[in-house]
């Protein structure tokens, strides 16, 4: 009888493990990890507020080092970043240029400093994207295999869920009053890498496990009548054509699902399992 109970299997060795930045998705690993989570070990933390990044770990049973990003690879063989785009180089390079693993939640900066790619390959590190918020990679992924016709996703949000994203702002669109559906973009997944930092990685790692950012096409909907992030996606391919949608439940942070922190959570179990379901 195979039983799951939620957990990574149990090994001789512990794998340490650094968190960059205590957001809402970092800050929900932090805890399952300190509580107790079998093969890992919580050992480093990093936020741009340390002092605040101090107190909400204080209370751990174990709490981890608070430390600077760079200080982070010392401490860890593996560094979970769910920070803000701009510092993902920082956080993953000393990582990857010691052999080690980067679990990526900033899936548009992963295209954005492609060469960490070569850097990892090099060293021997390696960057794991997780699926978070999305659906269905794994079907995609087997997809490309062959040959993938097309790939467009559709994005519908909650307008406080889009609110100051460089797209918006740059394009003078103003989304705050709006009464129906909005669509505010419409175009590659590398340019929504761009336009929508924070709001967009699902689609960088949809674009990741099939054709690529400049192919996959992107929409964008804001609208205010929602309050679940909804993301659809259409393939046509040479092995399958399939469709497949996903309303996922907003975190604290209204720009993030609550399963993005699980999905990298189900990630950490299959690196360490002795049995990997899917692809």
């Amino acid at each position: 009888m195979l039983e799951h109970e939620g957990k990574a299997s149990s090994k001789s060795s512990v794998t340490r493990v650094a968190i960059a930045s205590l957001g809402a998705v970092g800050l929900k690993l932090a805890q399952v990890l300190d509580a107790g989570f079998d093969g890992y070990r919580l050992t480093a933390v990093s936020a741009r507020n340390r002092d605040a990044a101090a107190t909400r770990v204080a209370g751990f049973k174990n709490p981890p080092q608070v430390l600077p990003i760079e200080d982070l690879e010392a401490c860890a063989d593996l560094v979970i970043e769910c920070a803000p785009a701009e510092f993902f180089a920082d956080i993953a390079e000393p990582f990857l240029r010691a052999g080690k693993t980067v679990v990526a939640l900033s899936a548009g900066a992963v295209i954005r400093n492609e060469n960490l790619l070569q850097i990892a390959a090099d060293h021997g590190g390696r960057i794991m994207v997780p699926s978070g918020a999305l659906l269905g990679l794994d079907a995609v992924a087997a997809a490309a295999q062959g040959n993938i016709e097309s790939v467009r996703m559709i994005t519908r949000k909650p307008v406080r869920g889009l609110l100051g994203a460089p797209h918006l702002v740059t394009h003078g669109i103003d989304i705050t009053g709006i009464t129906a559906p909005m669509k505010i973009f419409d175009g590659t997944a590398r340019e929504a890498a761009v336009g929508f930092p924070a709001n967009l990685n699902v689609a960088v790692a949809l674009s990741l496990a099939g054709i690529g950012p400049d192919h996959t096409q992107l929409e964008i909907w804001a609208d205010p009548a929602l309050q679940r992030n909804m993301h659809q996606i259409k393939v046509v391919s040479d092995s399958a054509h399939f469709s497949m949608e996903i309303e996922n439940i907003p975190s604290e942070n209204p720009k993030t699902g609550r399963i993005t922190a699980q999905s990298v959570l189900a990630l950490l179990c299959k690196l360490n399992s002795p049995l990997q379901v899917g692809t």
